[in-house]
């Protein structure tokens, strides 16, 4: 008997998709790779220059400091918002209409957009009108987040922990939702105190969850634009100019297409390589013991 012939008509739903995300995205895409290896300075003006462009990028000393900041920032970040949104997430309750309450609170700051944020810090900021700015001022503090280095990258930690805390919270509460009651009642009857309960069995069961957390908020804090523009500026000097800003200077303020080009594509790639490797984390390695204490007897 001749087997059925599969039914291809299903791509024809996913062509217009394909098509779109080739105009948005591939042709772009290849029109960087091509500024990136010309020197082109008119429409019959081209000069390949190969590799200079990424060359003049690495060596770069405004290149090296963007780089060693926006790391400096993404791993401060990581290193706060991971632990205190576990920490939150374990405190929130579980039942009745808290829950709820608590959600929605928790979920405002993530509806605020970037430049909004960016402008509620910079007025709460203010010795002037600003409460943080005006209180810190009269307990004696020198606080000036534009003009103190110091200053402008504590605030900006705090604004971005503020932003973006709740995330962190959100998903670690919902993972820790979605754990087997079975694992809690086993525990309680082996007499295991709340530390054991939280490393033997909320720590492994998170750790997926853990894993999309630092990814997505990695990849964001290593993407900050509209904050520090509009809070600081990239001030005082260049202490908080990070890798977003200096691409947009290349690319618009000096015009410096072929550079700016080389520079984009390294931060692609570079975006692209953690973005595999937490993906590799997510899905190398399946869960050995995923039947709860009763299914497993």
């Amino acid at each position: 008997m001749q087997a059925k012939k599969d039914n291809q008509k299903a791509w024809l739903l996913v062509l217009p998709m394909f098509m779109l995300v080739f105009f948005i995205a591939v042709i772009p895409l290849m029109t960087v790779v091509n500024y990136s290896l010309q020197d082109i300075m008119g429409p019959e003006q081209r000069i390949f220059v190969g590799w200079d462009w990424f060359k003049e990028v690495v060596r770069s000393d405004e290149f090296r400091g963007a780089f060693s900041r926006q790391i400096m920032f993404s791993f401060a970040v990581l290193a706060i918002e991971i632990p205190v949104g576990i920490a939150m997430a374990r405190l929130l309750p579980k039942k009745g209409i808290g829950v709820s309450f608590s959600l929605v609170i928790l979920a405002m700051p993530l509806l605020i957009p970037y430049n909004v944020v960016g402008t509620i810090w910079q007025i709460l900021g203010r010795a002037d009108i600003g409460l943080m700015g005006y209180t810190l001022k009269h307990l004696g503090f020198n606080y000036n987040y534009s003009g103190n280095p110091s200053d402008a990258w504590s605030t900006l930690f705090l604004l971005d922990v503020w932003h973006w805390l709740p995330l962190v919270i959100l998903l670690c509460y919902s993972g820790l939702r979605g754990i087997s009651e079975a694992y809690y009642q086993a525990a309680k009857i082996d007499g295991a105190s709340k530390w054991d309960i939280f490393r033997y069995i909320e720590l492994p069961k998170l750790k997926k969850v853990l894993v999309i957390a630092v990814m997505l908020r990695f990849m964001d804090s290593f993407m900050i634009y509209t904050e520090p523009v509009v809070l600081t500026g990239g001030g005082p000097g260049n202490s908080t100019t990070f890798l977003s800003q200096f691409l947009t200077r290349l690319a618009l303020g000096q015009f410096d297409l072929g550079v700016a080009s080389a520079f984009s594509l390294i931060y692609f790639l570079f975006i692209l390589l953690i973005s595999f490797i937490f993906y590799s984390l997510i899905m190398g390695e399946p869960e050995k013991n995923s039947a709860t204490p009763q299914e497993s007897k």
